[in-house]
């Protein structure tokens, strides 16, 4: 079995335990983690995710931010700017980038808001690898948890050990309190 399979099993596992309603903004977020080298093969087999979310009786709602910088930096207010942004890319600073964060915050909250049954859902949260440089998904977590009513699950290409997360192997690792799933042979956690 493939490390996408097996990442896929645990998944199922985790997702069909019963659902404690009453968890912390945190404990509802689950964060399946993945070789980076691997992004292209879990999203081209992203179904496999769907399927077993609802094979475990759940709904399932995709949320893919992978165009988010480009639909932030082309957004009516800072269109004007891009061209400005392509020539001295470096010149882009925090004022600006928490601007990004607040968009991409937006995103997930209206993607969590606007669900048909949202305490019986799973917010599938892809491309965060697209967010690297501009902000970290360690503080995009905390200002949506408060909107989390069902199940937020991020696909994570990088890396956890000792419950540190590492985006794309690349940064320091933030140590958060969601529940890990891993491509690990018989791996489940809760």
């Amino acid at each position: 079995m493939g490390r996408i399979e097996t990442l896929r099993r645990n998944y199922q596992r985790v997702c069909g335990l019963p659902w404690d309603r009453h968890l912390s903004g945190q404990q509802k977020v689950w964060i399946a983690v993945y070789d980076k080298e691997d992004e292209r093969r879990l999203r081209l087999r992203i179904g496999l995710f769907e399927e077993a979310t609802r094979a475990v009786g759940h709904h399932w709602h995709r949320c893919d931010l992978t165009d988010a910088f480009a639909d932030w930096l082309m957004s009516p207010e800072l269109a004007p700017y891009a061209n400005s942004y392509f020539d001295a890319p470096d010149l882009l600073d925090a004022g600006p980038l928490s601007d990004f964060r607040q968009a991409v915050t937006s995103q997930l909250i209206s993607s969590m808001n606007g669900l048909e049954y949202p305490d019986d859902a799973v917010v599938a949260v892809t491309g965060v690898a697209s967010l690297f440089g501009f902000t970290r998904i360690s503080e995009v977590l905390p200002l949506v948890e408060p909107h989390i009513q069902g199940r937020l699950l991020i696909f994570f290409p990088g890396a956890y050990e000792q419950n540190n997360y590492r985006l794309l192997d690349a940064r320091d690792g933030w140590n958060y309190l969601a529940v890990p799933i891993t491509a690990q042979e018989g791996e489940m956690r809760s």
